[in-house]
């Protein structure tokens, strides 16, 4: 009897989210909601407007930084291993690369947005 009163709430706590997250960005449309995004330029402006490399810069520092921080999250499991030296060794040396890493765009002001 529990497990069916169970997923009945979560059945309805599932239908009522469903229809909040279908129902509510309908209730506030503005111009800017409904025109498609294009990377910060006027959709309606000319295509052939310089760009700044930095917008991809920072882009590909991002995805670089959250691969490192992916191949961190097995960490707690990893840590139950009869090689527990090993894996120690293996963790700090990648998060000290993170933050090497991170200090050195820091300096070169490669995180700044500005130019």
């Amino acid at each position: 009897m529990n497990f069916i009163l169970t997923l009945i709430i979560n059945a309805l706590l599932a239908l009522l989210l469903v229809t909040i997250a279908f129902w509510l960005p309908q209730t506030y449309t503005y111009a800017e909601k409904s025109s498609p995004y294009e990377c910060g330029f006027d959709p309606m402006g000319s295509a052939r407007l310089p760009f700044s490399m930095k917008f991809f810069l920072i882009a590909i520092t991002f995805l670089l930084f959250d691969l490192e921080i992916a191949l961190l999250l097995p960490l707690p499991w990893a840590s139950q291993t009869n090689k527990l030296m090993s894996m120690l060794f293996m963790s700090l040396f990648l998060l000290t690369l993170l933050i090497i890493s991170l200090a050195y765009e820091w300096l070169q002001k490669g995180l700044e947005w500005s130019e």
